[in-house]
């Protein structure tokens, strides 16, 4: 009578192995084997996006040389959300610049000395000279968002800052800057897978704050000042530019449109598409409506 027990051990050149373990070894096989396809198919995208990246990086560079010979300036915000890309987007613009022509901001908490100035004074210390490019990670747009959902400044310093923001952005570019709004936005969802990674990844948890904890829990509330945002400070003198972001490559691709397509520069590569994804950039006139109409529909501000 024939067993239908499986062997325990197979015979492999003279020795018995177990096959339980032979299993074991295969299934660990495959799984590598599955683990590298899955890495080699992002390093391939990863290399697919950063050479589809360089040519428009190369052109940041001719825009560096067209502000240094018209000893122009040049100021860039990066607004947006927490984990919403906007160090990622800096990284992408400046990684082929001249250093010696760009600086990136990124102000901490004001000291006291700070707290008793000029609002504004801390950021006009760190403006450009002649030839010049400033990106400013974060602005002085935090008062507008940032500080008055977390209590950071009173309600009387928030309107404040309302009310002479547009006098001030149209002072600075009255006066010669070229001036750049850009703001990053994310989904919810989005956002909160983007804070998972970085609970679970050791390389990324430094960039998780106990602010960021509360971000999920006050979307709402920042989608509001948003708006108001928006509202008050966007004009045809200082637009906002708004950057779907939930796909990073796409909107750091686009970002580099906008800022290409703000300045007359030569040897200008015609060969280029300059023309921004507009399901990736979004007017600041746009945003608005959009917000409107989902306010409308929904009893709520939304994006």
């Amino acid at each position: 009578m024939t067993s239908n027990k499986q062997p325990e051990f197979i015979e492999f050149e003279g020795e018995k192995i177990k096959l339980n373990e032979l299993l074991q070894s295969y299934k660990t096989l495959q799984k590598d084997h599955e683990n590298l396809q899955k890495e080699s198919r992002k390093a391939l995208e990863t290399y697919r996006q950063f050479q589809e990246l360089k040519p428009y990086e190369a052109e940041l560079i001719k825009v560096q040389e067209q502000l240094e010979k018209d000893n122009k300036r040049m100021i860039i915000l990066f607004e947006g959300r927490d984990a919403a890309g906007k160090g990622g987007a800096i990284r992408r613009v400046t990684h082929y610049m001249n250093e010696k022509h760009y600086r990136v901001v990124a102000l901490g908490r004001p000291s006291e000395v700070q707290r008793s100035q000029w609002f504004f004074q801390k950021y006009v210390t760190q403006f450009p000279r002649g030839g010049e490019i400033v990106l400013f990670d974060r602005s002085w747009y935090n008062r507008a968002m940032v500080e008055p959902v977390f209590g950071f400044c009173t309600p009387e310093e928030h309107q404040n800052f309302m009310r002479g923001v547009v006098g001030f952005e149209k002072d600075i570019v009255r006066q010669g800057t070229l001036l750049i709004k850009l703001y990053f936005s994310v989904t919810k969802e989005e956002q909160e897978r983007r804070f998972e990674i970085r609970k679970i990844n050791p390389l990324k948890q430094w960039k998780l704050s106990e602010i960021d904890v509360q971000m999920q829990e006050l979307w709402d509330e920042f989608t509001r000042r948003k708006y108001e945002m928006l509202k008050r400070s966007h004009t045809s003198e200082a637009p906002w530019t708004i950057i779907r972001a939930d796909i990073k490559h796409r909107a750091r691709l686009n970002a580099i449109k906008v800022i290409l397509n703000s300045v007359d520069y030569d040897r200008r590569n015609t060969g280029l598409d300059y023309v921004p994804d507009d399901e990736i950039v979004v007017s600041g006139a746009r945003e608005l409506e959009l917000m409107q109409q989902q306010r409308i529909e929904t009893g709520k501000f939304v994006g």
